[in-house]
């Protein structure tokens, strides 16, 4: 029988697809049964797990609806090309380019990740069965032995892949690939040898490359599967050596100089191994890794690592704001920031972490730029203080053209949170979510035009009179939030960085009125530059138009003047400068998400520079 190529046999490989994956879900079922649950006994809350969350028309489900268009778009015999080739099979199609010049294997597990999450999270059986046709083309490339022609940095991703398929979309050959490539990578890849090199400009993300990120995935199938082959092959990459520097401090004197995304991405492999094996060091470790993170490396963003570097705290951070355009690695850092931030709001049940979720939801991946025709796409925010603009990178279907996806299908795992009497809301964003519970579902509606708009009303809809807490965080920079239930105060505290709880019983059509007031702030880029600020309403960071020449434009001096200074227009979100003196100012203050490309803006301003002449 001629054998279907990766559109012709679409149909095929979907109904055998549907046909086998009740039946593969049963037998993983049965190990699973065996497996420790070990994620679940640590966490404290739990996401949503992709389940029961929709978004509602705004401008992050118009950005991951245009995501999808681009990757639906993208030729599974493109995709597959280099596979096929090197196997030595008929390869139609044409190589992708750019870091997929030879083949796909660089963001291909990641693709599969993104793809079987959106579809948990949406229920789009269309990109769902590109997944699978994908995967199960993919697999005629593997030898016998496993040999899927991968090293460290492309293996860590395609076990994410392979571990996404199964959980997400019960693909029914998921896990015998996953244990087949696995135990050719436990012979084959290289154990020693693990340098990380901060002084040194291409070791700084290790050798062999970013190695130090493999066990959470790892990890990840040894839930899945209850293989403990996996548990095994995870703890060899294990990263005591930098791990250590946070297990009793969130202030290390020698954290500094590694590749910052892949060294926030390997804090999720230290939460991983304490999800596994619950030693509270690996919990402390991540914890303090966070508060360093927060503490000396974040901007007004939530963005991170000028050069694609830990800086260090002594003010680099700062001055890297005079020379670097490569200010964040905005699409994998997002990615890094979401996971880590999660893990943590899991583990502890504590708010505060959700406000890195929310910062880099805004100004991180939220902000970026669509992905473009022959993969280009969005990769470095620039912040300089001279002024940047957006632009693409230079080369197509780089990293984050991996980590894209990803994060599109993160945006419904990261709004609401549970426990067992308990709903949380983390983020506020349109979307309506339903809470499965033994007493019956629960089924919320948030309808909002937050950051835009100071107010969020939630209804409450459950399927028959319940009690239980809604749970509303309170974000560390916001003053005097309000809390309305059907008109009347609800009589709750709302602390900033704690959850503000409403505990009732509920019935159908209860209104929660969400006020939070958006006043305009500035924040300093670290403790050595006090007078080095940027403008932040809410969690968003504003820019100022740099279309117009106007030399003599200052910052005021403290929040107080900037709030009489700005003064909004029509647009909620835009503000024009209108000086106490009259003196005219052409230019206006706009969130960094909206900022189109090649369109100038300063983001950060320098208090203690004056005015100068440039005629």
């Amino acid at each position: 029988m001629t054998k279907p190529s990766a559109q012709s046999g679409g149909e095929m490989i979907r109904r055998d697809f549907l046909k086998a994956a009740p039946l593969a879900a049963g037998l993983v079922a049965q190990r699973m049964a065996a497996a420790p649950a070990a994620a679940a006994g640590r966490n404290l809350i739990e996401a949503l797990d992709y389940q029961g969350v929709r978004l509602g028309e705004s401008r992050w489900r118009q950005q991951v609806e245009t995501a999808r268009e681009f990757y639906l778009g993208l030729p599974d015999d493109d995709i597959l090309q280099g596979f096929r080739a090197a196997a030595g099979l008929p390869a139609p199609g044409k190589p992708l380019g750019g870091w997929c010049k030879e083949n796909s294997s660089s963001v291909f597990g990641q693709w599969l990740s993104g793809m079987a999450r959106l579809y948990r999270a949406t229920g789009d059986t269309t990109i769902r069965d590109k997944a699978a046709r994908l995967l199960t083309e993919w697999a005629r490339t593997v030898k016998p032995d496993g040999d899927c022609r991968m090293r460290h940095y492309a293996f860590d991703k395609l076990v994410c892949g392979l571990v996404d398929m199964k959980r997400y979309t019960g693909h029914p050959d998921a896990v015998e690939l996953l244990e087949r490539t696995t135990g050719w990578a436990r012979r084959t890849l290289e154990h020693e040898n693990m340098v990380v090199l901060p002084a040194h400009n291409t070791m700084y993300y290790g050798l062999p490359q970013e190695w130090y990120t493999l066990s959470e995935n790892l990890y990840r199938a040894y839930q899945l599967t209850g293989n403990p082959d996996f548990k095994t092959f995870a703890e060899v990459w294990r990263y005591s050596g930098y791990w250590g520097k946070f297990a009793n401090t969130s202030a290390p004197a020698d954290a500094q100089g590694v590749h910052a995304y892949s060294h926030v991405n390997t804090f999720s492999s230290a939460a991983m191994t304490y999800a596994v094996t619950g030693d509270p060091v690996y919990l402390r470790i991540v914890t303090n890794a966070y508060d360093y993170l927060q503490n000396t490396q974040c901007y007004a963003t939530g963005g991170y690592g000028p050069n694609e570097r830990f800086m260090s705290p002594d003010g680099s951070l700062g001055k890297a704001l005079e020379t670097r355009s490569d200010t964040f690695e905005t699409l994998c850092g997002s990615w890094a920031g979401f996971k880590l931030s999660r893990y943590l709001m899991q583990f502890t049940g504590e708010a505060r972490y959700g406000d890195w979720i929310e910062r880099l939801l805004y100004n991180g991946v939220g902000a970026s730029l669509p992905l473009r025709p022959a993969g280009r796409n969005f990769y470095y925010s620039d912040y300089r203080i001279s002024g940047g603009m957006k632009v693409d990178y230079w080369d197509n279907f780089t990293c984050c053209s991996g980590t894209y996806i990803q994060n599109m299908a993160d945006y419904h795992n990261l709004i609401y949170y549970k426990d067992a009497s308990s709903l949380y809301v983390n983020l506020y964003v349109p979307s309506e979510v339903t809470w499965s519970r033994p007493e019956g579902d629960v089924r919320l509606v948030q309808e909002t035009g937050y950051p835009e708009t100071e107010m969020s009303t939630l209804t409450v809809e459950p399927s028959q009179t319940a009690e239980f807490a809604l749970k509303l965080r309170v974000p560390a920079w916001s003053r005097d939030m309000s809390l309305k239930v059907n008109g009347a105060d609800a009589g709750v505290p709302s602390k900033p960085g704690e959850w503000a709880a409403i505990r009732r019983t509920w019935k159908s059509g209860d209104r929660v009125e969400v006020r939070i007031p958006l006043r305009l702030r500035t924040e300093a880029v670290d403790r050595q530059h006090p007078d080095l600020v940027a403008v932040v309403r809410g969690p968003v960071v504003l820019v100022l138009d740099y279309n117009y020449h106007d030399p003599a434009f200052e910052l005021p001096k403290t929040d107080a003047e900037l709030n009489q200074w700005l003064v909004p227009e029509d647009k909620a979100t835009v503000f024009r400068v209108q000086r106490p003196d009259g003196r005219p100012v052409r230019l206006k203050f706009r969130p960094f998400y909206e900022l189109a490309e090649d369109f100038p803006y300063l983001m950060y301003f320098d208090r203690k520079a004056g005015p100068y002449a440039l005629w």
